[in-house]
């Protein structure tokens, strides 16, 4: 009796571990559906991140409009939305506008057919870069690469590499720049320029010389050599085919320039005609009184002579009158150009007169000299870099079709050789100043170097 009632303790002690057991199973298998659900939400979590990440590190791949920037200078490209643009604009930069042959979920730039296959037609919009003429290929690289997709190999990533290409110079090209303006031919070794650019004659890109260039090479100069072409190429690592851009030309590179000259111009033509009269003027008025101190110096002799000779005064009388007269215009004359601080000659005398009086008209007129010689140079830095530009591109700049008046150009040059002359002796003077320290300098331990060589002596 006693045995039946100990089985069923024995029974519920055989069956804890297995029910011990199953509810471990049940809460590990919990945890392990807990861990999947994570995983998953995780997984979503990284994937809209990642894709929010690519929306924000390249903005190109924002769904907008496909259509092309507009421009406000002219469009070296024709229109051809293949085919991308160099464009000046009003400050030295540059605008670089690429077409980008990318679809705005493509993740890798060497994409596999199927994933092609599963996107549509659709592409991004084009890339636009500011870039300066003074820096490297290399820093434009370093922008085109942060804005296209990576490179997939072997399981790891990496930025594709850029390539710029130029056309080199062809053999005819060679034989028509081998003769110069002057007659005079050179060989092989000198290379031909030409600022033609995308303004030159059609050719056959495919058949043409292509040259690789250094990616520290400056944005300006590698536009410039590329000018005696229509376009040049960049080459993406990973992409079937190449980027063509259009090549600005000379017209286009110094546009915003000579539409600031023409600007300038006007401005500094109305100014000019003021100020020509304002001095005219103001040198008349220098002139008049140069004569009316004649004319006062020649009554002061009549009076002199008459009261001399037809008074019953006489000289007794004048002589001491004369004396002190001259000698308190002496004296004020001395007090006067002490007072000025300028060299005692007529030349100075007239030009404080002269420029007393143009100050005075200036103000009346509405004439401002700061503003005038801003302009000044302004303009004549504008011509500066526009004849520079000219020389680098190997064509002739018309001047006068940009300045529009003779007059104006005068004006410039006459500012231009002042301004240089005025340099010249600021120049001068401060190597003479610099001499003479020297000299002071080296004649303090000279004469140190006697007195002690004559006490030796006395000794």
């Amino acid at each position: 009796m006693s045995n039946i009632l100990r089985r069923p303790v024995v029974v519920r002690l055989a069956l804890k571990p297995s029910l011990v057991a199953a509810r471990r199973g049940i809460s590990a298998s919990r945890a392990f559906a807990r861990d999947e659900d994570v995983q998953d939400q995780w997984q979503r979590v990284t994937t809209s991140k990642s894709q929010q990440r690519k929306v924000n590190d390249r903005p190109w791949q924002r769904e907008s409009s496909n259509a092309l920037p507009k421009a406000t200078s002219h469009d070296p490209s024709g229109g051809d939305g293949t085919k991308g643009r160099l464009l000046t604009t009003p400050t030295r930069l540059l605008k670089l506008i690429l077409p980008m042959p990318f679809h705005p979920e493509q993740e890798y730039i060497n994409a596999t057919e199927e994933e092609k296959q599963k996107w549509s037609k659709r592409a991004v919009e084009p890339l636009a870069l500011l870039v300066h003429p003074q820096q490297p290929l290399s820093y434009l690289e370093r922008l085109i690469q942060a804005e296209i997709p990576p490179m997939r190999t072997k399981g790891r990533e990496k930025l594709p590499e850029l390539v710029f290409r130029a056309e080199a110079a062809s053999h005819a090209e060679t034989e028509r720049g081998s003769s110069s303006s002057s007659g005079e031919r050179h060989g092989d070794n000198v290379a031909a320029y030409s600022g033609l650019g995308h303004e030159g004659p059609d050719g056959d890109s495919d058949k043409a010389r292509w040259v690789r260039w250094s990616s520290s090479t400056e944005v300006g100069d590698f536009i410039r050599d590329a000018a005696r072409g229509r376009e040049f190429a960049i080459g993406i690592e990973g992409l079937e085919r190449e980027l063509r851009v259009a090549v600005p030309s000379f017209k286009d590179r110094t546009f915003y320039l000579r539409t600031r000259l023409r600007k300038m111009s006007l401005q500094i033509d109305q100014m000019s005609r003021v100020k020509k009269e304002c001095d005219l003027l103001a040198h008349k008025g220098a002139h008049r009184l140069a004569k009316g101190g004649f004319a006062a110096l020649a009554g002061w002799w009549g009076i002199v002579y008459y009261v001399t000779f037809h008074t019953d005064m006489g000289w007794d009388l004048v002589e001491p009158v004369t004396y002190l007269a001259g000698l308190t215009t002496i004296m004020g004359g001395y007090l006067w150009f002490l007072f000025i601080s300028r060299d005692l000659s007529y030349k100075a005398a007239m030009n404080l007169t002269v420029s007393r009086r143009q100050t005075a008209l200036y103000q009346e007129r509405g004439f401002d000299p700061h503003r005038w010689e801003q302009l000044v140079h302004e303009a004549n830095s504008l011509r500066r870099e526009i004849r520079m530009a000219a020389t680098e591109y190997d064509v002739e700049w018309d001047e006068m079709r940009d300045l529009g008046r003779e007059e104006v150009l005068d004006v410039l040059e006459k500012e231009e050789e002042e301004s240089g002359e005025k340099k010249k002796k600021s120049s001068k003077k401060e190597d003479e100043d610099e001499d003479e320290e020297e000299e002071g300098g080296e004649a303090e331990p000279v004469t140190r170097g006697g007195g002690g060589s004559e006490g030796g002596r006395k000794e």
